[in-house]
């Protein structure tokens, strides 16, 4: 006796080749728009992150920087700044230090390129400025300097701000990350202590992820304009005697620490009314750079002409 079944047998059925596909394509779109909001995201949270450290380096930094400037020729009998003025509130020349000695030459005020003055910058041919401001405290106060060193009553101050190397930076490529710092001494009648003349590791860090510093000197002529010129180019002027110098117009190039996903570097800057481009650098990574800006009338050189 032969025994039958009646079950049935149904064959198992997959994914087409076109279904496939089609989940895979709707798989990556997925993806994709799940990573584009990721990076939109993490580009938005560092953008913002930079933007931050410029913002400290503008509140912090560079208020400091116009404090001190405001403090040049304070305590001098001589309110016409010229670089023959004696204890000249900006250092252009030996006789505003009142010394000979030649070797004060890198303490000056300086263009970059100048004679016997070195310095640096993340720019293409055109390195950094340095600004020499001296003061005397007749505050009847202790004053802090650039260093944040006490200053007694009485005594008198120089400080010099340039750019340098970042002390714990060792990098070895072409941009490096720089800072603004000043480096604070005192006076004594011909005697200059406590600042170096090291343009490598001497000052304190007082603005960092500076790529460029550009220093102006504001003069006014005999129509009481303001006319702002480098300092290397004040000094070559053929007129005797030089005019008032009455203010000073900083400008800085600064970058953030954070890299910015998914944004390519701006490379070229216009500070103080001239053209900058950024070095290049195959390690150079992604950093939102702005410009800085600032002028700073002497309040302690003050020229005030009368008009018949």
């Amino acid at each position: 006796m032969m025994l039958t079944s009646n079950r049935h047998y149904t064959p198992q059925l997959g994914f087409t080749l076109v279904e496939l596909m089609i989940s895979i394509v709707l798989g990556l779109l997925i993806s994709a728009a799940v990573i584009q909001i990721y990076l939109t995201n993490v580009r938005t949270t560092t953008t913002q992150k930079s933007g931050s450290e410029l913002q400290d380096a503008s509140i912090f930094g560079l208020q400091q920087l116009e404090a001190h400037i405001r403090l040049a020729n304070l305590g001098n009998s001589v309110n016409k700044i010229t670089d023959t003025t004696e204890n000249g509130g900006i250092v252009l020349s030996l006789k505003n230090l009142g010394v000979t000695d030649t070797i004060i030459l890198p303490f000056l005020t300086h263009t970059a390129g100048d004679t016997g003055f070195t310095s640096t910058s993340n720019i293409n041919n055109i390195n950094s400025d340095q600004l020499t401001i001296q003061f005397t405290n007749t505050t009847g106060q202790t004053m802090s300097d650039c260093e944040s060193v006490d200053i007694p009553p009485n005594t008198k101050v120089i400080e010099r701000y340039f750019v340098r190397q970042v002390t714990a930076d060792t990098s070895t490529g072409t941009v490096k990350n720089l800072a603004l710092v000043c480096d604070a001494g005192r006076i004594d009648g011909a005697t200059i202590t406590d600042l170096s003349a090291n343009y490598k590791t001497g000052g304190n860090e007082l603005i960092t992820g500076v790529d460029q510093f550009k220093v102006l000197l504001g003069v006014q002529d005999a129509t009481n304009r303001i006319m702002y010129l480098p300092s290397s180019t004040y000094i070559s002027l053929t007129t005797s005697p030089h005019p008032s110098i009455v203010a000073v117009r900083v400008g800085l190039i600064v970058r953030g620490s954070t890299p910015i996903v998914g944004s390519s570097d701006k490379t070229s800057f216009t500070l103080l009314g001239q053209t900058h481009e950024l070095k290049t650098d195959t390690t150079r990574k992604q950093l939102v750079r702005t410009t800085y800006e600032s002028t700073t009338l002497l309040r302690n050189a003050r020229v005030i002409s009368v008009t018949p």
